[in-house]
């Protein structure tokens, strides 16, 4: 038998670790490529046994060139306080992770699945966020060297598809959450499980009335693969993420009350261009692959707190 070889860059991180372990489950052959600036060993450890899943370390930023069939491209800090630490080299990672991405997927004909982001939409002005809207982004912020560096990888999936009939996908995730989180991500289901956990304040920016909408990871993953599997006319952008949406407060009351903390709620100042409204419109996503969450968030904060409380000390 011939397994399929899978390529994973940021495989070592919270999403591609599930990716990783998914795709081993339906004995693909998987390589897992990070430089582990946010990835972790412990995410993949136990996939180190298993004969199909093999590891090399290296940065996207640079060309890399080995036989895959599929490419999944997730390589980039994803959390604020990740990819504000290095803003020049988020902005690398996308768009040269992007270019080495398309050239290998050029050179074997492979499909190539970029892990885009509802950060394209910005602070949205529609709501819920259609794949048709363009976005409200400030190309100048904080946040700028993630968005707008999500925004070129996009320009780059779509033009290498018009000139050289390259075989992509692009999916833009919505907040996503569960085992595997980095404790010190810095978006905030882990915040608050943390906080919850460790009994400190629970940290709510501005009013708290800001929502978000929260797709636990398995249901995440279900829908790349989806994706992955659809014929060549099908590139995207697509959405992946739990249309339901919840207030920071009512977030943080459902983390109190799972955690049976006693934690207070203290309110900080928003911090620049930080959305108000988030929320995927998955119209695209049901009609294309009969996509859509099955995991609730009661349910899927249940199985993530179980995971912080082994990993917090």
């Amino acid at each position: 038998m011939n397994e399929k070889t899978i390529l994973i860059t940021g495989g070592a991180g919270f999403i591609g670790s599930h990716l990783c372990r998914r795709l081993l489950t339906e004995n693909c052959r998987v390589i897992c490529l990070d430089n582990y600036f946010t990835g972790r060993e412990c995410n993949i450890s136990e996939l180190r046994k298993n004969s199909l899943f093999s590891i090399i370390s290296h940065d996207v930023e640079l060309p890399y060139s080995f036989y895959t069939d599929e490419i999944y491209n997730l390589a980039c800090p994803a959390s604020p306080p990740h990819y504000q630490r290095n803003p020049i080299a988020t902005f690398k990672t996308s768009i040269f992770g992007a270019l080495n991405a398309l050239n290998l997927s050029n050179k074997w004909n492979a499909k190539v699945l970029q892990a885009s982001t509802s950060e394209i939409y910005g602070d949205p002005l529609v709501h819920p966020q259609p794949e048709t809207y363009w976005g409200h982004v400030n190309a100048t912020g904080i946040r700028s060297c993630y968005d707008e560096g999500k925004r070129g990888a996009e320009t780059l999936f779509m033009d290498y598809h018009r000139q050289f009939n390259t075989r992509i996908k692009i999916v833009r995730i919505f907040n996503t959450y569960g085992p595997n989180m980095n404790p010190d991500d810095g978006r905030v289901i882990s915040n608050f499980i943390v906080q919850a956990l460790k009994g400190e304040d629970i940290t709510i920016y501005g009013s708290g009335k800001q929502t978000r909408s929260f797709c636990y990871v398995d249901d995440l993953v279900e829908g790349f693969i989806r994706m992955m599997s659809t014929s060549n006319s099908v590139t995207g952008p697509v959405n992946l993420g739990n249309p339901g949406e919840f207030t920071m407060l009512e977030l943080a009351e459902k983390v109190l009350s799972f955690t049976n903390s006693k934690s207070k709620l203290v309110f900080m100042p928003l911090p620049q261009d930080d959305p108000k409204q988030r929320k995927p419109d998955i119209t695209k996503a049901k009609h294309l692959f009969d996509w859509q969450p099955k995991i609730s968030l009661d349910d899927g904060l249940k199985e993530t707190i179980k995971y912080f409380k082994k990993v917090i000390k």
